[in-house]
């Protein structure tokens, strides 16, 4: 259904692009094949797949015009030179950074659409900038954004697309996981984990979930979205409080001698325990629950007493499996 759409989207794009005056609703009905397939007796059906396939090319940057004949009756067109991107241009500094932005995606879908860019922009003549550290082989700077979960690639293009989504997701303290229906807004990457932030219309309220946690497969719907979605950076904020970013107090914690790199990073203060132990003070937010139990065995909550709680919890839903 996604490709029969996309294939209608470009024919009727082709169609308002390749002519030179209106074309009326009747004559792209007669002209573009999926709308030959409608029922010839059922305009309505007709009239709202076309007034959202305009709306779709709309959101998509296509400049549709509106025009009404003499007759009284109205034709759209999209002019080549509204349509038209301006030339682009580049200097080494922006070259370099569209460069290494290519680099982050490693999953195929990705880096083929990163890949065909860059060639595209550099046969237009963007600058190929080049690395002065770079030698054979190895490049001074190599970021990476790794995705193993496979619900990513569909949750990215249902926050793409604006499409609720239902999937099973299971809570770090549960036995089983739960259906969830989300409204997603975006995806964020935080400590090397994605999270999806978006609206849970069972619990009317803003939610964010670990893709790790999602099982199965995701499955897109086709209805509207509910609730307003907010801006970027509040999106963030969210995905940062909720994973613990942000603390609201301190923790005591034991850590094993020689493990534990991320916690001592992030340590208020250090001290050497005994029999191979230190003590840490680090901040303490929401979530920080669920990255102590990734340490397992060697770290040990010493307060808060809520926060020790929530530890042993997770650990025995770990250990129910």
């Amino acid at each position: 259904m996604a490709i029969a759409k996309a294939e209608r989207l470009m024919n009727l794009a082709l169609c308002l692009l390749g002519t030179r005056r209106p074309l009326t609703k009747r004559e792209l009905r007669g002209s573009i094949e999926a709308y030959l397939q409608t029922d010839a007796a059922n305009d309505d059906a007709f009239n709202r797949m076309f007034e959202r396939d305009k709306d779709d090319l709309r959101e998509l940057g296509l400049i549709i015009e509106t025009v009404e004949g003499l007759d009284g009756e109205i034709g759209y067109l999209a002019r080549r030179d509204s349509n038209r991107l301006p030339p682009i241009t580049l200097d080494a500094e922006e070259a370099a950074a569209l460069g290494l932005a290519a680099k982050v995606w490693q999953q195929a879908r990705l880096a083929g659409a990163a890949s065909g860019a860059l060639q595209k922009l550099r046969a237009a003549g963007m600058p190929v900038a080049e690395d002065p550290y770079d030698t054979p082989g190895h490049s001074a700077l190599e970021p990476r954004i790794p995705v193993h979960e496979a619900a990513f690639e569909p949750l990215m293009l249902a926050c793409r697309d604006r499409r609720p989504v239902l999937f099973d997701y299971r809570k770090s303290n549960a036995a089983r996981p739960e259906k969830r229906q989300v409204e997603p807004w975006t995806l964020e990457s935080w400590r090397g984990h994605w999270y999806l932030a978006g609206w849970d219309r069972e619990r009317a309220a803003e939610r964010v979930f670990r893709l790790s946690r999602i099982t199965g497969r995701v499955r897109l719907r086709s209805d509207a979205f509910t609730a307003e979605v907010p801006d970027h950076v509040t999106v963030r904020e969210t995905v940062e409080t909720w994973a613990g970013e942000t603390a609201t107090g301190t923790a005591r914690i034991r850590l094993r001698s020689g493990h534990g790199y991320p916690l001592r990073a992030k340590a208020l203060s250090t001290r050497a325990a005994d029999d191979g132990w230190d003590e840490l003070e680090i901040p303490y937010g929401h979530g920080l629950d669920a990255w102590l139990v990734e340490f397992g065995p060697d770290v040990v909550v010493l307060g808060p007493d809520e926060l020790r709680a929530d530890v042993v919890d997770r650990l025995r839903a770990v250990a129910k499996g």
